[in-house]
């Protein structure tokens, strides 16, 4: 799991070449990705974000998360962390 900040939309290749760095912007907003697969094995990656005082998770698009065990404690992680945040 990463904590990393909100960016400028990246198309699908720079996204691939850059999952999970560290990135800033003016928006400040705390965002976590979680990497994940889909049911044939692809690579994919669950965003939990907050929007004002809301947990947002947002998932591979038109795709199903499959967690491993550890993936899927950091993203009960970072659910308590978002919920944290939102909480304030």
């Amino acid at each position: 799991m990463e904590l990393v900040r909100t960016a400028p939309p990246r198309t699908e290749s720079e996204d691939a070449d850059h999952r999970g760095e560290l990135h800033g912007s003016a928006l400040g907003r705390k965002v976590w990705r979680v990497n994940c697969g889909d049911v044939v094995n692809r690579e994919r990656c669950l965003t939990v974000l907050v929007e004002r005082n809301r947990v947002v998770l947002v998932g591979p698009p038109g795709e199903t998360a499959v967690l491993t065990a550890g993936q899927l404690g950091q993203l009960r992680t970072a659910l308590r962390e978002a919920a944290e945040q939102a909480e304030r």
